[in-house]
């Protein structure tokens, strides 16, 4: 089967050793994501624009393994305050409304104290 490794240019990536997302056939496993502008390597204080650049993020990897986010069949949500969570949902059903994947929401700490929403999904390959 063949393995492919996105990138989205962050420092992270190769500061911890990981990928953005791997593509294994004919599946996408993109990594827990969060709102960090990867081009500038900065991070909005507001929750709602780090969820909005979580899904940006999201969108860019998959892209680049010939998915999107309509392709999308899981997502974890992961918040250190998990009654912030709701403020998330109009943002949230904007790109997943018409696609429902199979969805968790966990409340835990996070690597920064900066971020406040991480996002992982996977994804099917688009077809043809």
């Amino acid at each position: 089967m063949a393995r492919k490794l996105i990138s989205s240019g962050s420092t992270f990536e190769a500061q911890i050793g990981y990928s953005r997302a791997v593509v294994a056939g004919e599946w996408v496993f993109v990594s827990g994501t969060t709102g960090f502008d990867y081009s500038k390597m900065s991070i909005s204080d507001d929750l709602l624009a780090q969820t909005e650049q979580c899904l940006k993020n999201i969108e860019a990897a998959l892209k680049q393994a010939d998915s999107s986010l309509k392709d999308v069949v899981r997502v974890t949500y992961i918040l250190p305050d998990a009654s912030a969570f709701e403020k998330c949902w109009p943002i949230l059903r904007k790109y997943f409304g018409d696609v429902r994947p199979a969805a968790t929401m966990i409340s835990a700490g996070l690597a920064d104290p900066r971020i406040k929403i991480e996002i992982e999904v996977t994804a099917l390959r688009a077809a043809g």
